[in-house]
């Protein structure tokens, strides 16, 4: 199937650098306030999914599912369950960081189930791409400015690192002591990594804030 787009309600700044990631054959669902970033992402929702508590039903020719405002699923994760459920298996996430902190963490965790499920997502704002990486060795260009390794969740061993700065050989990043910040890839190279157990959110930084 076709890769499912999940737009969200944070703010997106460089709409130009954004829509560069979107393909024509993408299925886009917007969650509520998402909506707003449709014209200028020059996207057309397949889907709608909100409890419209911070944009207005917009009542358009497209499919809509209307959540009640008192739930236990976000939007975003609402829509990306329910994206699950329609056979997707690969995902693009925007509008999902910044503005406030308790709905980027939320959204985080958007990533992390889809990884669980082993569906491939990657989160991109103004500044970075954001992934979700365990066993599966990934490989990071020296196009980005820098590249981070957060433990959000649980215990994260056997962590290697090769051909950047700050190289690391069967380590451990834990939730308390984040270390793994501002690494950078050795000129003309490619950086790999991989976690042996557990996983990390990879974030490349392609510009500063």
């Amino acid at each position: 199937m076709n890769r499912c787009v999940i737009i969200g309600g944070a703010s997106i700044g460089n709409y130009e650098l954004v829509r560069r990631y979107l393909k024509p054959e993408d299925f886009c669902i917007f969650c509520d306030s998402g909506l707003r970033h449709s014209a200028l992402l020059e996207a057309v929702p397949q889907l709608i999914v909100g409890d419209f508590d911070s944009h207005p039903n917009p009542q358009l020719p497209v499919e809509t599912i209307v959540l009640p405002c008192e739930k236990d699923d976000t939007d975003t994760m609402f829509a990306a369950k329910e994206a699950v459920k329609r056979g997707f298996s690969q995902f693009l996430l925007l509008g999902m960081t910044g503005g406030r902190l308790d709905h980027t963490l939320g959204n985080l965790s958007v990533l992390q189930m889809l990884h669980q499920q082993g569906k491939p997502a990657l989160l991109v704002d103004d500044y970075s791409e954001m992934e979700m990486i365990s066993q599966q060795p990934v490989i990071i260009s020296d196009n980005c400015a820098y590249f981070s390794l957060l433990n959000i969740s649980g215990a994260a061993k056997g962590i290697t690192i090769e051909n950047a700065k700050y190289p690391l050989q069967d380590a451990e990043i834990p939730c308390d002591y984040q270390y793994g910040i501002s690494n950078q890839v050795l000129p003309g190279r490619q950086a790999r990594v991989w976690v042996e157990t557990g996983k990390l959110l990879l974030i490349r930084i392609f510009r500063e804030a």
